[in-house]
């Protein structure tokens, strides 16, 4: 376990340096082969379902021969929950849709596309600095990308987005020189347009912290808009989030320290307690450890089963790194 936890922070630690080289991202659509192998158990126990307040339904394990698949940092599922659209942190748009056995489980990925997110001039974005592509949110006919390092976020429209440069930019309700290089806007998610928040666009920084250790936050815009702050607690980092249908928020928090490897946990926060000033904190639902099947885990969107009943589909960011892999799992809210 320590030597595994070793090479795992080597890993990180050289993703999270970052790098301003390499080609700038190709604005065709390149059609990405895709192999996956089925996650059947979640804990060593294989006999265990149940983790928290969820149950573990299943997952694959993903790759690919194309070099640009991995370093995947968001994804949103559309209304039919299988078509989905995520970006890479190295400034590539992901879409595709998952597969499913007899059984409902994941079985694969087909349709699998990358694209370069295009910069305001209509051409691919040059550098690590300006294409750090960290969050996504989906609202009506528009698109949003959180971005880090360069820390802002853009506005796409639904519309060939694939090929459409910016439309705009939403002000940050705190300053920019606040967030960390490496630990800006990880999690960016559409309000329910029912709550009070009215559909404003929220966001939350990964280790951003003000002077009394609490993650920056922000409600972007509509008619609660202002800065708050999320609690931050263990040193784990918000890597994502997605709004449950009740109006409540979940957050993907991720930590990783030399001695046990990478961690992973959800929370879930009060969606009426997310208001301008407020000082936000949330049940936790699930933690796991190295040792369950989790990794740099990135990604966290909500979707709707056949039956009704609420899931959380969870993507890692492998930071195109040997020693991690791209992986997703899907859990069952119990409550």
């Amino acid at each position: 376990m320590r030597r595994s936890a070793v090479l795992f922070a080597l890993s990180l630690t050289l993703a999270l340096i970052g790098s301003d080289s390499g080609p700038a991202a190709p604005l065709d659509a390149l059609d990405i082969p895709m192999r996956s192998r089925p996650i059947v158990h979640f804990g060593a126990d294989t006999s265990i379902t149940r983790f928290g307040a969820l149950e573990f339904v299943g997952g694959l394990e993903m790759s690919s021969s194309a070099s640009l698949f991995g370093a995947w940092s968001s994804v949103r599922f559309l209304p039919d929950a299988a078509n989905f659209i995520g970006v890479l942190d190295t400034g590539h748009w992901l879409t595709g849709t998952i597969l499913r056995d007899a059984d409902g489980k994941l079985s694969g990925l087909s349709d699998v596309s990358i694209t370069g997110i295009a910069d305001g001039s209509g051409r691919p974005r040059p550098g690590k600095s300006a294409t750090d592509a960290e969050s996504l949110a989906l609202r009506g006919d528009k698109i949003l990308v959180g971005f880090e390092q360069r820390h802002r976020v853009d506005v796409y429209p639904r519309a060939n987005f694939k090929a459409s440069p910016p439309v705009g930019t939403l002000p940050l309700p705190f300053p920019a020189r606040q967030l960390r290089g490496n630990g800006g806007l990880e999690t960016l998610v559409a309000s329910p347009v029912t709550s009070t928040l009215g559909g404003g666009m929220v966001t939350i920084a990964e280790k951003s912290v003000d002077q009394d250790g609490h993650l920056y936050a922000g409600i972007l815009d509509g008619p609660s808009k202002g800065d708050f702050r999320v609690v931050r607690h263990d040193d784990f980092d918000v890597t994502d989030g997605a709004f449950l249908p009740d109006g409540d928020l979940l957050i993907l928090e991720r930590r990783f320290a030399f001695s046990t490897g990478i961690a992973m946990r959800i929370r879930r926060i009060n969606g009426g307690d997310i208001r301008p000033g407020a000082l936000v904190d949330g049940e936790v639902l699930l933690t796991s450890q190295h040792g369950d099947q989790i990794d740099n885990m990135e990604g966290l969107d909500v979707v709707q089963a056949a039956d009704g009943s609420t899931h959380v589909i969870l993507v890692s960011d492998d930071n195109h790194s040997i020693l991690q892999r791209n992986i997703m799992l899907e859990f069952k809210l119990l409550r």
